[in-house]
């Protein structure tokens, strides 16, 4: 068992090392951010049409991850398989896109021999390169140095490091091109409709919340029994203790019924005014399904139902809960 326990601390250190030294990759090359970058984001900003991105091996990889990131935020982008493109695939090029080339070496073969061709057709060619002074840079309407001093496995030459700064390039790409341009929350969600992400962005809590009148609905005065009676009828976790003026006094959920159970010697004799919780937290109809989620979850003590109020009348129509967030439409 000490054996174990000796090699699995010996495991936790090489992980945290080659984290530790990918931090520290990271942060020297957010610092070494120039004029160069600015310019770069220009170019981008002034994209009359798509974005090729473009690499091989590792730097193919990080180069999709990049493409796909342009695209989710607004700016129209593909990936281009720099080998691939000699056989084929330049069909995708279209003279006038901006190109993001992306080399570790700054000298990679087929790179090289597409650069002039980009050149040629009037596109503006920015790289991504992991050393200075090379090749494709020369090439290059603007070059950007993710350069490491070393790479963070064991032995130091496997793409870990210089894989990550040079994602962490075309991140950085992408975050300043959404500020210039302003991007939104429901612009980002346009080009996610689909899955949670768009859901929570797109849909409003009128559109999936539960009336009122599909809602257990009591007054403060009823007794337990009527108060479980109404609860069972609407399964939601929770009721509406509204009072003679049609106002919200509190809520009741089933965990106060749980509690209410266990700590009261007396419980069946407690109305119901007795066991909510008064002026409750409320969100309006008209508030996103992401403001939801914030309302439910970002403070000291979760919640996983809400009552819902009109956003003109402030009168209450009804429930959502944190499940109703989450179910596909």
């Amino acid at each position: 068992m000490e054996i174990m326990t000796e090699l699995m601390q010996e495991y936790l250190d090489a992980g945290r090392s080659v984290i530790g030294e990918e931090v520290a990759a990271l942060e020297e090359v957010a610092l070494s951010l120039d004029e160069r970058f600015a310019e770069a984001v220009e170019i981008l900003l002034n994209c009359k049409s798509k974005v090729v991105v473009t690499g091989i091996g590792k730097s193919g990889h990080i180069g999709r991850k990049i493409a796909a990131t342009f695209s989710s935020t607004g700016l129209p982008a593909a990936f281009l398989h720099a080998s691939e493109a000699g056989h084929g695939d330049l069909g995708m090029y279209a003279p006038g896109d901006t190109v993001i080339a992306l080399s570790r070496s700054g000298s990679t073969g087929e790179l090289v021999h597409l650069a002039p061709l980009f050149k040629q057709e009037g596109s503006k060619l920015i790289c991504i390169v992991g050393r200075q002074n090379c090749i494709l840079g020369d090439l290059a309407d603007v070059c950007l140095e993710a350069v490491v001093d070393r790479e963070a496995d064991p032995l130091g030459i496997v793409p870990t490091s210089s894989a990550l700064v040079a994602l962490a390039m075309g991140d950085a790409l992408a975050g300043a091109v959404m500020k210039a341009k302003g991007v939104s929350e429901r612009d980002f969600a346009r080009f996610h409709p689909a899955g949670q992400l768009g859901r929570r962005l797109l849909l409003s809590v009128g559109d999936v919340m539960h009336p009122l009148q599909r809602c257990a609905v009591v007054h403060p005065e009823v007794t337990l029994r009527e108060l479980v009676i109404e609860m069972t009828k609407y399964p939601l976790g929770a009721a509406l203790v509204i009072g003679k003026e049609s106002e919200l006094e509190g809520i009741i959920t089933d965990g106060d019924l749980r509690r209410a159970l266990a700590n009261e010697a007396n419980v069946m004799e407690l109305a119901s005014g007795a066991l909510m919780t008064a002026n409750p937290t409320c969100i309006e109809t008209h508030a996103s399904l992401h403001d939801a989620v914030r309302v439910m979850e970002e403070r000291e003590s979760q919640i996983s139902v809400l009552p819902v109020r009109d956003g003109e009348s402030k009168n209450v129509v009804g429930l959502v809960r944190l499940h109703d967030v989450y179910q596909p439409a």
